[in-house]
């Protein structure tokens, strides 16, 4: 029953992390007022929060670990990847271009992460 919980929980949080971070990215690239309110800044956190909690227990759970079980290892460092690029794709870019290319390559490591978790394979695009 727990997992089931967990696992709705964290797909939940990754469905709506991935439409607010579309949706902040559409606000960045047409200079939205909207990118600053104050919800648009606490609320991803809040979520996301969530989404790392819900994924720890899950891992731990099912007694998988990242450093032990590639696949986690992959997704933790992807991890780690899309919120480099996501912050600079929101906020720490220099130039708009920097900050769309972020945007988009974000995405790229967030599909990615996906592929890995339906997987549980580091290396999801080959065979």
């Amino acid at each position: 029953m727990a997992y089931l919980v967990l696992k709705s929980l964290h797909l939940t949080t990754i469905a709506v992390t991935l439409t607010l971070f579309v949706l902040r990215g559409i606000w960045m690239m047409t200079s939205s007022p909207r990118l600053q309110a104050r919800w648009a800044r606490i609320v991803p956190h809040i979520n996301d929060s969530l989404l790392l909690a819900s994924g720890i227990g899950l891992a731990v759970l099912i007694k998988q670990y990242p450093l032990t079980h590639g696949w986690l290892t992959a997704k933790l460092l992807a991890l780690i990847l899309y919120i480099v690029l996501g912050s600079v794709a929101i906020k720490r870019g220099r130039t708009r271009g920097q900050r769309i290319a972020a945007w988009f390559a974000a995405l790229l490591v967030f599909g990615y992460m996906a592929a890995v978790a339906r997987a549980h394979y580091p290396f999801p695009f080959m065979g």
